[in-house]
């Protein structure tokens, strides 16, 4: 590819824009994002950029579309076609409480409601067809959708992940009645068991979809006008696709953004020697925790995104509402809180002079001291003067002073993200201590110090770019590809033919050419036989079941903690297809003297090293070195923390 690789990230207050030309030198800006209409905030940061569109020979986009659409509900009007008795899957989910001990909390309402969801009279098992679904009956359901008139039609048949008969056939009656009407097939978007996930994914991709489609086709019609190609998009797995791919995947965006910066983060490690580290992105809204093993993200299949599950490959991300612009506020007892509310891009934080009055994160760094740079990126001027007066109005209720009310309302926002990083740690056999922690997004070093103390963790890596790593990332993000099949077999029973054939149907599914330069990987979902949950194990084209199933042991054995004497099966199995990254050149400028009055970052030479308590302010965000800490620059720019020893 000769040209420049762009990548535009979407955040809830900044939509940060970078390149990588063919040299791998590295251009990055930051612009205020456009909630209104996503396109305006990126058409704005391609041209803050400044590169010329001929020079641009890709432009890979994390969106949060498809997130804002299921927070928001107000996707497409979907009605569900479900085998007769089985239409009211959404609303059972699988009947556990909303919280365990809160019995005022309740479920989102289900995407389609319960008078948009047709029987269809027929019926499947595992074994095989129990009572067949005819072109009458398929008609019949046909006419019945019609009447609904719905913008999309998910299809979600029991056994369909076995045998989809029965769907296309019912797909092709609806065709014919409701013209260009889209249908979705549960058996095209998750052909796995698990009846309400496999239900759950399929709505959530026909509602959304029609919406992801449109966007994509606005945004690439405005990028084409300005003479930029047609825009890729970032899937929540971490490769990109093509906008025409992506919008008939919808669901798979879910995590589009944070997805790049995982994606970022891993390349960065890399670089600096690391090989596993827990991450967090934390922006003006929220803050996103992921993990990284053996230098690369780890990728998980499922996860509930804004109380819908959708059971699609996604890198593993932790969400919690803790970001620069989260408000903080008392309570009926009047304890201190903060989030999950956000001051967003309008009014923002008090100290942007947008309006704002409440007292948020980024106040409250202000007035410690912690931001020192009186412009930020966006062209924001900073109020030192608002952020305090937002401050001392919270101070007053809990009748504190002003630095000890900001102090706690810091505390409270790393106590949130701690518990975000345990859950993607800890729950996963993985222990924080052996672990770097990568911290970026605007508010990524000066919140981690604090984070690594909470997890005892020794080593913080502030990568370059911090500030606008995960659209680095995008920028980064090779073409990936990805193919599921239902297996539902023991290990046992597959022998290396066995194994060696279904990677061969895994390749077609997933579109695999000859190419020598993609990287082909394949997981096995494997459980022991009559457990309800499972375990990703790779395997190769040249494995048979029993050395998966030693595999699966070993894996269950180190995150659970233990084994057992079981048969072990596996219940599916999915192939990525992963082509060349786009590889910065990440370089310290070097040069340039370094004092205490005069906070630096990318001209700071090798041998500064920064005992805490000390600020840096970053070219596009800032860093907190704590008392017990020591900062040194890196030569692929960024900063290494390490706590001191004693």
């Amino acid at each position: 590819m000769t040209g420049s690789s762009v990548g535009v990230d979407v955040g809830g207050t900044f939509t940060d824009v970078v390149s990588i030309d063919d040299d791998g030198d590295v251009v990055a800006r930051k612009v205020l994002s456009t909630p209104t209409d996503q396109s305006d905030g990126v058409i704005a940061g391609l041209r803050a950029l400044g590169i010329p569109p001929a020079q641009c020979a890709r432009m890979v986009h994390g969106t949060t579309v498809a997130t804002n659409t299921l927070l928001e509900r107000n996707g497409a009007r979907v009605v569900l076609c479900a085998t007769e008795g089985a239409t009211s899957l959404l609303e059972l989910r699988r009947q556990e409480r909303a919280s365990l001990y809160d019995l005022t909390r309740h479920h989102p309402p289900a995407l389609v409601p319960p008078d948009r969801c047709i029987a269809v009279p027929e019926r499947l098992d595992a074994r095989g067809v129990v009572r067949a679904l005819t072109r009458g009956g398929a008609e019949y359901v046909a006419s019945r959708v019609g009447e609904l008139h719905p913008e999309c039609v998910a299809v979600a048949l029991l056994h369909s992940y076995r045998d989809p008969s029965h769907e296309h056939e019912l797909a092709q009656a609806l065709h014919s009645s409701l013209g260009g009407v889209d249908v979705i097939l549960s058996s095209d978007v998750l052909p796995e068991i698990r009846e309400y996930e496999r239900t759950a994914t399929t709505v959530a991709e026909a509602y959304l979809r029609p919406r992801v489609a449109r966007y994509l086709s606005q945004l690439a019609d405005r990028l084409k006008a300005d003479g930029f190609p047609a825009p890729a998009v970032m899937t929540s797995a971490g490769g990109m696709r093509s906008a025409g791919e992506a919008a008939r995947s919808a669901a798979s965006l879910a995590l589009s953004g944070p997805a790049g910066g995982v994606v970022g983060a891993a390349a960065v490690l890399r670089l600096a020697g690391f090989a596993d580290a827990l991450t967090i992105d934390i922006g003006g809204t929220s803050a996103d925790a992921g993990l990284i093993t053996g230098g690369k993200p780890l990728v998980e299949s499922g996860g509930d995104v804004a109380g819908v599950p959708i059971a699609l490959p996604r890198v593993l991300i932790d969400t919690v509402s803790a970001g620069g612009g989260s408000i903080g506020w008392t309570d009926a007892g009047g304890a201190l809180r903060v989030g999950p509310r956000s001051a967003g891009v309008r009014p923002g934080p008090a100290a942007f002079g947008l309006g704002g009055v409440n007292a948020t994160i980024t106040d409250a760094h202000i007035v410690l001291g912690r931001i020192q740079a009186r412009r930020m990126s966006g062209g924001i001027t900073l109020d030192i003067a608002a952020a305090r007066r937002a401050i001392e109005a919270l101070a007053g209720k809990l009748g504190a002073t002003v630095e000890r009310t900001a102090t706690a309302m810091i505390a409270a926002a790393d106590a949130a993200m701690a518990r975000a990083l345990r859950r993607v740690s800890v729950e996963r056999g993985v222990d924080p201590r052996r672990c770097v922690l990568v911290a970026f997004g605007g508010g990524g070093g000066l919140h981690a110090c604090g984070l690594a103390d909470q997890l005892a963790i020794r080593t913080i890596l502030v990568p370059p770019f911090s500030g606008v790593l995960s659209a680095l990332g995008l920028a980064m993000a090779p073409e990936r590809r990805e193919g599921m099949v239902s297996v539902m077999l023991s290990t046992e029973a597959l022998g290396a033919s066995d194994v060696a054939a279904l990677a061969r149907q895994l390749s077609q599914r997933a579109g695999a050419a000859d190419d020598p330069e993609v990287t082909r990987e394949w997981w096995a979902r494997t459980r022991y036989v009559g457990q309800g949950h499972e375990l990703d194990v790779p395997f190769t084209a040249g494995d048979d079941g029993a050395s998966i199933a030693r595999r699966f042991t070993e894996d269950h054995h180190k995150r659970l903690g233990f084994s057992l004497d079981r048969p072990v099966e596996i219940v599916s199995s999915r192939h990525a297809v992963t082509g060349q990254a786009r590889e910065p050149r990440l370089r310290r400028a070097g040069g340039s003297e370094w004092s205490a009055n005069s906070m630096l970052d990318t001209n700071a030479p090798l041998d500064v090293r920064i005992s805490g308590l000390a600020v840096v302010t970053l070219a596009d965000s800032s860093m907190l070195v704590a008392q017990d800490w020591t900062a040194r620059a890196l030569p692929i720019g960024g900063w290494l923390l390490e706590k001191n020893a004693g």
